[in-house]
């Protein structure tokens, strides 16, 4: 399998305080899904995706995490980025970035996992000339996620708020490829969140949704949908 010159960022810093009636004791990227922790079912992924390189951005018990993993999960790279004051997903990326030695990052939430087909995406990336591809999925009920509009090419037209709209439309996958250079432009040092303060500002600078044709879309920000994960993962292969 060739190794693809992108860097892998996830985002695995945050408090969890929804899921703490579930997990009180380790980080929320490591809540125990189907058997193994979380984070693994996404490294999984990323090794079968033929990436090498992957930053993690921690905070909240950052230690966990980086005794547990060290520098190598199988054939994947380890590097860490570790934050002292959180700074929000879009924060955290920017502080990331010293670690990202490749042109093209592939951010991904580390409480959500969504089945999609990277070189496709990445086909899909250049042949528009885009600086951001969003990973995007359909579902029911776009109520709890908020949802994305795009024009028929996929170019992001807006961003709809959570609760702003319900019934079925596309959503956020958590996961996008964006051009280093772009990240490069988010201010340093500040606390800012990537769907509130930075795609909004991004949607006129080649940003695209680029629609996933799989259902199977998880996320393990609340109880009810952490244990919706351990049914979903059960039923999956071992490595997907």
């Amino acid at each position: 399998m060739k190794t693809l010159p992108i860097t892998a960022v996830i985002l695995a810093g945050g408090l969890g305080t929804r899921l703490r009636s579930e997990i009180s004791d380790r980080p929320k990227a490591l809540a125990t899904v189907a058997g193994q922790p979380f984070l693994e079912h996404i490294f999984e992924q990323l090794s079968s995706f033929g990436i090498s390189q992957v930053v993690l951005c921690i905070g909240y018990m950052a230690e966990q995490i980086e005794s547990l993993y060290g520098t190598q999960y199988k054939n994947l790279s380890l590097s860490y980025s570790r934050e002292t004051v959180l700074l929000g997903t879009g924060g955290a990326v920017r502080f990331a970035l010293p670690l990202v030695s490749t042109p093209l990052a592939l951010i991904l939430n580390g409480d959500s996992f969504c089945e999609f087909d990277l070189q496709a995406l990445e086909n899909f990336h250049h042949e528009r000339n885009a600086q951001v591809s969003m990973v995007l999925t359909h579902a029911d009920d776009c109520s709890r996620f908020g949802s994305v509009v795009t024009q028929e090419d996929g170019k992001v037209t807006s961003f709809i708020e959570k609760s702003g709209a319900g019934g079925p439309g596309s959503i956020n996958a958590g996961a996008y490829l964006v051009n280093r250079q772009l990240l490069a432009q988010i201010p340093p040092g500040r606390i800012l969140s990537l769907e509130k303060d930075i795609f909004p500002s991004w949607i006129n600078q080649g940003f695209f949704g680029f629609r996933s044709d799989t259902s199977l879309f998880i996320d393990i920000g609340t109880p009810q949908s952490f244990r919706s994960a351990q049914s979903l993962f059960a039923e999956r292969s071992p490595h997907g």
